[in-house]
């Protein structure tokens, strides 16, 4: 009687077990931010996508094919040429992802690596179009709008492929050596030219407060004679006046000197100890 319950235990097990199998088999689950393609191998790819949750299939016959729906970046590389010739070397950085309601056409074209396939290709397509349309210099100056450009052509190249751009931006641009040693060159001589010019200014001041103070300096002497012209002797006479008060002056501060009246003898008039 054991026996026979274990067997029937076992069987039951084993029946549980198959069904839940099966049951597992008929179930798929898509995760958020994710979409589903079922490909049929009766009816081929259907036409509407799964959206998130879990779904019913048909085991051996229809599969899920899962696709990442979120916004995802990528750097795309490219060398170009400007429309003066140099050489240049762009990064585009990329945040795209994909129209669900396109996605079965996506997989029936372009696979699941379809982010590989394409980009690559609009990516160098858009900037060799956008680039050869501006010097290597206007690449600097007018970097807004060589970016507008290369997101509005991009954008529309990209959705024909069911493939939506949340931001397209330059995050690297670079020249060859030959144009980047000529800028070098270029800024150089322009900071010559401008000490040349600040010394050049500079000089120019120092010659006008030369002249100014040399005009000064020549105004002061032709007031000078010209008042020696108006006073004459008098001004002369007055000069020497107020030169002989000043030695006067000077003579009456000394204790050794002595004044006399004028014809009598000096040796009369000193101290007799002198004589």
């Amino acid at each position: 009687m054991t026996a026979r319950f274990f067997n029937r235990l076992a069987t039951f097990g084993v029946g549980l077990a198959i069904t839940g199998g099966v049951v597992n088999s008929t179930l798929y689950t898509v995760p958020g931010g994710h979409r589903a393609v079922l490909f049929d191998r009766f009816r081929g790819v259907i036409p509407t996508p799964s959206g998130e949750g879990t779904h019913f299939l048909i085991p051996w016959v229809q599969r899920p094919i899962i696709y990442d729906c979120r916004a995802t970046p990528r750097n795309v590389p490219v060398e170009t040429g400007s429309k003066d010739l140099q050489t240049i070397a762009i990064t585009l950085r990329i945040l795209f992802r994909p129209k669900p309601e396109e996605l079965p056409t996506i997989y029936q074209n372009l696979g699941q690596d379809y982010a590989e396939r394409l980009l690559p290709s609009i990516t160098t397509e858009t900037l060799k179009a956008v680039v050869a349309q501006f010097d290597a210099s206007e690449l600097i100056t007018q970097r807004e709008i060589v970016s507008q450009k290369v997101r509005q052509l991009f954008t529309d190249r990209a959705s024909k492929f069911g493939i939506i751009t949340d931001d397209i931006s330059i995050t690297h641009l670079a020249f060859g050596k030959e144009f980047t040693h000529a800028v070098e060159q270029k800024q150089v001589a322009q900071q010559e030219a401008e000490k040349a010019r600040f010394l050049v200014e500079k000089a120019e001041q120092h010659k006008r407060a030369a002249i100014i103070t040399a005009e000064g300096d020549a105004k002061g002497a032709q007031l000078l004679s010209d008042a020696f012209k108006q006073a004459g002797e008098g001004l002369v006479e007055l000069r020497r006046l107020e030169a002989a008060e000043e030695i006067a002056s000077t003579l009456s501060r000394s204790p050794n000197v002595a004044y006399l009246p004028s014809g009598q003898n000096v040796l009369l008039s000193m101290p007799v100890g002198a004589r």
